[in-house]
């Protein structure tokens, strides 16, 4: 990945607002907090995030927050938290993970916390990222799943991504055997 130097000079908000979310840069402190939502939904993360095979300590849910911000500072990946703008719980993660800024391009990764599946937050985190991809220039805008992953593919579809193939064979699953992968995109 190349970050050009225009990248590095843009003034990219570390706040976004959603209906029902503020969606917050990922900085050192929010490890506890990123923790307590991994280990509550790591059941449920398992089968789609390799990062989740085992439960994270405390420790390394902090580093993954401050390797966030450095990759941040760096415009390698713009990592949020989503908080519930009600209780301020965080109720998931995600961001613009895969940047290509020669293009601009972005993917969209995410995930929600195990107690709260199915209420729409994926889906309003996803689309507040795809505004902020195209605030910053962005051309093109993916998701990749599992094509197992039912709930992601649904995302993807309410987003207003286009299925645009399905990729054979294109990933090792957490469970190690081979598997499909859906690539969704929106172009503007």
């Amino acid at each position: 990945m190349t970050v050009t130097p225009h990248a590095l000079l843009l003034e990219i908000p570390e706040k976004l607002e959603s209906e029902r979310l503020m969606l917050t840069a990922s900085r050192a402190g929010q490890g506890a907090a990123v923790n307590e939502a991994v280990l509550e939904s790591i059941t449920y993360l398992k089968p789609w995030m390799p990062w989740a095979r085992q439960p994270p300590t405390l420790e390394e849910s902090e580093g993954f927050c401050r390797q966030a911000q450095a990759k941040w500072i760096a415009r390698e990946m713009l990592d949020f938290c989503f908080f519930d703008q009600t209780d301020g719980r965080l109720v998931g993660k995600g961001g613009l993970h895969t940047i290509d800024w020669s293009i601009p391009k972005f993917e969209i990764g995410y995930w929600i916390r195990a107690s709260r599946p199915g209420c729409g937050l994926a889906t309003e985190a996803t689309k507040a990222l795809v505004d902020l991809a195209q605030s910053l220039g962005g051309h093109r805008v993916e998701i990749t799943c599992n094509a197992a992953n039912t709930a992601s593919r649904r995302v993807a579809k309410k987003s207003g991504f286009s299925l645009e193939g399905v990729l054979r064979s294109h990933r090792r699953a957490t469970d190690g055997k081979l598997a499909d992968t859906c690539m969704y995109a929106r172009v503007f």
